[in-house]
């Protein structure tokens, strides 16, 4: 008889701590159910022409449409109740992680809104979102009463065009690689615009692979053939620069035009090859004259540098001409000279132009700018909205006057508007007087809605004043907002704007909504746990300061409603990166996981972050190292004042320059922190400003204002030093290596399938799985 054997040895993946596994396991779950919770991307609304009476008391799926029977079945009741208001029909975007296919699901949710004469609203619900499987991007027309569907292949497919009607669908077109390849989704250079009579579209696209040499066994061939040949093969030809982070293996985006009807499509001629297109738009069209675009252009004579983050790119507002379609493309080779075809540039005064739209009436022509991070160098900084009054005869365009409607804001006042910051227009942002424009903006730690009069100047905040929590408009429905509204403990919820008839004040209701939701777990978690934005004393403030730099920054504070037995939780700092970005008071998945493990938050925003004006943005550039470290141990010590932290239980976490702090903080303050974790960080600017795709920003954030001139891209040895003087490498005794040397656990994750961002799902899920568990180990 054989002898008993011994069970084997349990094998732990590589790198988990058996003491902790447990933990590992009960976290994991934990963060699948925040990971669960759905965001809502877009929304948009159309009018209902027949209102509510005609409802059809059916439910019918199709591909997220906006139709009258795509409703839950009601009541005579409901009906009757419905009779009395205005209706219109929503359709909100959303997406959810989805971990086992590592990327974001997509689905549509529509709803019919109803008004009524008490200024009450009703959304009633449609039972299930759609799935919208593959599909790259979509757009309804102006009316509503067709929906573009975008499918963009994963090789060289050809690109999918559907056009729907409410019923069914009516178009289908399959585009070529040789006509041009994928549709731009991204947000510079993706524009996607319907003409007024919806019988065409403008978009961008990239343009169609370039050829390439081939060569067989007797060397080149001059006449190379598209065909797959198993005696010959394709060269790589020559290098072509791209847009650098996310732009990997992109072509240049250019625009093209798709008749709808006939599946024709025509790129827009006599765009540079040194330009990038984006943004495109529709300019008014006349009987008198022709049809013209509007578009965003870059240029890029020399070399491309990253765009991702930065605003700091030269762009302006360029006009071309339509191609004409069928019988008139023939008319158009036979009449139309070289000159007709010359791309305006109608913004020459000002070295940025992006997000162009028109007034209703095609009288002005609206744009943001960020001309100040152009002749800067800052990557991102204050903003500022612009008018151009669209004059009649088209020649006059290029002496167009620009007008500049909302300014750069230096120093806000004690609780004043800020300045224009990541400003977005909605796809129909005007209200029904044709000169009020709605639009998003950060103000401080927070994202709030603005209206400006177009024809006055006139600024509004329009989001509760009062509230702390961040706002969002995503669409209009007439003169009423539907927006979106959380916070760093309140999952993301819809509101109603509306004004009463007697009333000039914004009023706003919350709208009960299927898309958020989340366990009953991650509900009372969040509901043990409150926020507040605090105001943090600049320390050692100096007679060279601005009064802008001199005033005080904010951090988000995020703890217990209650001290749980009289003791405080463990605090974990939270650093943005940027460093000209902002850490907004919206919510956030994995901060609100942090929470929900029993941490009390200090989310800093320190000079130099958007939303506080412009004089304390740039008083970071030059000094990045200090005054940023020394604003979040300031911050820290605020805390500890307050009576909201204990100084021997803190973490710290950053990415990007959050990372770079992170570094810095545990480099220079070592005996302040109990753990850390950095998140993608800039370590080394000395070998960074080689090997990044933004060389300028190092130059800009080490040298400050004369880091612009500075610039080139062979850095001298004493360049190279002063980086390294900068960088948290100087401190390399207190990192990894050296650390594991002296014994001090360290830990080390690299995602080689992600990039900068570090925001595919499955990274983000097993990042922050392994950051919660390392705090608690060494923080709880």
């Amino acid at each position: 008889m054989e002898g008993s054997k011994a069970a084997p040895a349990k094998t732990l993946p590589l790198g988990l701590d058996p003491t902790m596994e447990e933990e590992y396991e009960s976290q994991s779950k934990l963060l699948g159910e925040f990971a669960s919770i759905s965001s809502i991307d877009k929304a948009w609304t159309f009018k209902s022409e027949n209102g509510w009476t005609t409802l059809s008391l059916t439910t019918h799926f199709r591909i997220g449409l906006p139709s009258n029977d795509f409703l839950f079945c009601f009541s005579p009741i409901d009906v009757r109740c419905f009779d009395a208001g205005i209706g219109s029909h929503a359709m909100f975007a959303i997406s959810q992680a989805n971990l086992l296919a590592n990327q974001r699901r997509k689905s549509i949710l529509s709803a019919n809104v109803s008004k009524g004469s008490n200024s009450s609203v009703c959304f009633q619900w449609a039972p299930f979102p759609v799935e919208m499987t593959g599909v790259a991007t979509m757009l309804p027309s102006p009316s509503g009463s067709k929906l573009l569907v975008v499918r963009n292949p994963e090789s060289e497919s050809p690109v999918q065009f559907e056009i729907w009607s409410q019923s069914h669908l009516e178009k289908e077109f399959q585009i070529p690689q040789s006509v041009h390849g994928s549709v731009y989704t991204d947000g510079w250079f993706e524009g996607i615009s319907w003409n007024s009579d919806e019988t065409h579209i403008a978009y961008v696209a990239e343009e169609p692979t370039p050829a390439k040499p081939t060569f067989d066994g007797q060397g080149y061939k001059k006449c190379g053939s598209e065909e797959k040949d198993c005696g010959s093969w394709k060269g790589v030809g020559e290098w072509e620069e791209e847009w650098g982070e996310t732009y990997a293996g992109k072509r240049r985006p250019v625009i093209f035009i798709i008749d709808i009807n006939s599946g024709e499509v025509q790129p827009v001629k006599g765009i540079s090859k040194h330009l990038s297109a984006g943004q495109v738009v529709w300019a008014p069209s006349t009987e008198t004259s022709p049809q013209y675009l509007i578009f965003v252009g870059w240029s890029s004579e020399t070399r491309k540098l990253g765009i991702k983050y930065c605003y700091n790119r030269p762009c302006g507002l360029y006009a071309a001409r339509a191609p004409f379609f069928g019988s008139d493309a023939k008319r158009e080779q036979k009449e139309i000279s070289e000159e007709d075809l010359l791309v305006l540039n109608v913004t020459q005064g000002i070295s940025s132009a992006f997000f162009p739209v028109f007034s209703p009436d095609g009288k002005h022509l609206l744009f943001l700018s960020a001309r100040n991070s152009v002749d800067s160098g800052a990557h991102s900084a204050t903003e500022s909205l612009h008018r151009i009054d669209w004059p009649a005869n088209l020649q006059a365009l290029s002496s167009a006057k620009i007008v500049e409607m909302i300014s750069v804001v230096q120093c806000p006042e004690d609780g004043g508007f800020p300045g224009i910051y990541n400003g977005s227009f909605l796809r129909k942002p005007w209200l029904s007087d044709g000169t009020t424009i709605v639009l998003n903006s950060v103000w401080g730690s927070s994202e709030v809605i603005l209206s400006v009069n177009v024809s006055s100047g006139d600024l509004t905040r329009i989001s509760p004043s009062d509230s702390n929590a961040a706002w969002r408009a995503l669409t209009l429905n007439d003169d009423n907002i539907i927006a979106v509204s959380s916070s760093p403990i309140d999952l993301p919820e819809i509101k109603y704007g509306y004004k009463e008839v007697q009333d000039d004040a914004w009023n706003w209701s919350s709208v009960r909504s299927p898309m958020i939701k989340c366990s009953a777990r991650v509900k009372s978690l969040l509901s043990s746990r409150e926020f507040n934005i605090l105001k943090i004393p600049v320390k050692d403030v100096s007679a060279n300061l601005t009064k802008g730099a001199s005033k005080p920054y904010e951090a988000i504070q995020v703890s217990r409603t209650s001290k749980k037995y009289g003791q405080l939780d463990p605090l974990i700092v939270f650093l943005h990166g940027g460093p000209h970005a902002v850490s907004l008071s919206s919510f956030s998945k994995n901060i609100a996981f942090l929470a929900s493990l029993g941490y009390s938050l200090l989310i800093v925003n320190y000079r130099g972050s958007l939303g506080f004006g412009e004089e304390a943005l740039h008083s970071l550039p030059g000094k990045i190292g200090t005054q940023d470290v020394n604003d979040v141990l300031a911050a820290i010590d605020h805390a500890i004042d307050k009576g909201f932290a204990s100084p021997n239980r803190i973490a710290v976490i950053g990415g990007s320059h959050g990372g770079f702090l992170t570094t810095h903080l545990i480099g220079q303050a070592p005996e302040r922190f109990a753990a850390a974790a950095a998140r993608n960080p800039v370590c080394n600017l000395a070998s960074m400003v080689g090997t990044t795709d933004i060389p300028d920003w190092c130059y800009f954030e080490v040298y400050g204002s004369e880091g612009k001139d500075k610039f080139t891209e062979a850095a001298s040895a004493a360049d190279l030093a002063i980086f390294h003087s900068k960088s948290p490498i100087s401190h390399i005794s207190k990192y990894a290596r050296s650390l594991k040397e002296k014994g001090v656990e360290t830990k080390i994750m690299i995602f080689p399938n992600d990039v900068h961002g570090l925001e595919i799902p499955r990274t983000d899920y097993e990042s922050f799985i392994n950051i919660g568990v390392w705090f608690k180990k060494y923080c709880k």
